[in-house]
């Protein structure tokens, strides 16, 4: 099996605060990885350390079987992280054009254009779009490469419903073969419907890791307590999708 990523032991401490603790992640190739968690749980930092934007206190990375911080790594991978600063003076085309300048073999500037849904802002500043726009952009600057490892910290914040729904019909379409996703997010119904794998970490450290299914079973059972009509059949209830069963004063 060939791994995309290899954490070994990780650990990130800055002064008297431990970021990241004792970590070991083997993501494979071609897989769509989701890091799960609540705010400040170590996400970030542990996607910085894979791309070698930090270095982490002990332990060991690898990328693509490299150091993250070879040049020719370098070029083989995209991110978007979740602060999206734009170069003041040049308009969304011409930073399109930019970064793809940086790449041996990028993908055409229409066909990013297309997929970060900016075709009708190319003549833009980039410093006049909103929000959402600036993460569609930083979306496109990720993928100008034509990366092999695509990097997505928290990629939806910021973004209106229409924008979401644009960006993960996209992740999906560039999902599979040898192309490997990371993607962080606190919310468990990003990960929802793309990631073949959720890990999940908290306070620094993996406290599960498996398929999205085998998360929600290890989560345990959720209860909704409700009062139903005289109309309401059992049958019509356990029915319903989700629900395993049913208790009540009549529930036998």
């Amino acid at each position: 099996m060939k791994y995309a990523i290899e954490l070994d032991r990780v650990t990130k401490t800055y002064k008297d605060k431990t970021a990241v603790s004792d970590l070991t992640l083997r993501l494979e190739q071609g897989s769509v990885v989701a890091l799960l968690g609540p705010n400040d749980a170590g996400k970030s930092t542990t996607v910085n350390m894979m791309l070698g934007l930090l270095q982490p206190t002990s332990g060991s990375v690898r990328l693509l079987g490299r150091s993250p911080q070879e040049a020719a790594v370098r070029a083989r991978i995209g991110a978007m992280l979740q602060e999206v600063s734009v170069i003041d003076g040049l308009k969304v085309g011409e930073t399109i054009e930019l970064f793809r300048s940086y790449y041996p073999k990028p993908l055409g500037t229409e066909q990013l254009l297309a997929i970060s849904g900016l075709t009708e802002e190319r003549s833009k500043f980039a410093s006049a779009l909103s929000g959402g726009q600036k993460r569609r952009l930083g979306f496109a600057l990720a993928l100008a490469g034509d990366p092999e490892v695509i990097f997505l910290d928290e990629p939806t914040v910021g973004m209106d419903i229409t924008s979401r729904q644009l960006f993960w019909q996209t992740i999906r379409s560039f999902a599979g073969g040898n192309r490997t996703i990371v993607l962080t997010t606190h919310y468990l119904e990003e990960a929802d419907g793309i990631a073949d794998r959720v890990a999940v970490i908290a306070k620094g450290q993996l406290v599960a890791d498996g398929t999205l299914d085998e998360i929600k079973t290890s989560a345990g059972l959720q209860y909704v307590s409700f009062t139903a009509g005289a109309d309401v059949a059992k049958e019509t209830l356990l029915a319903l999708p989700g629900v395993r069963t049913r208790v009540g004063a009549d529930a036998g």
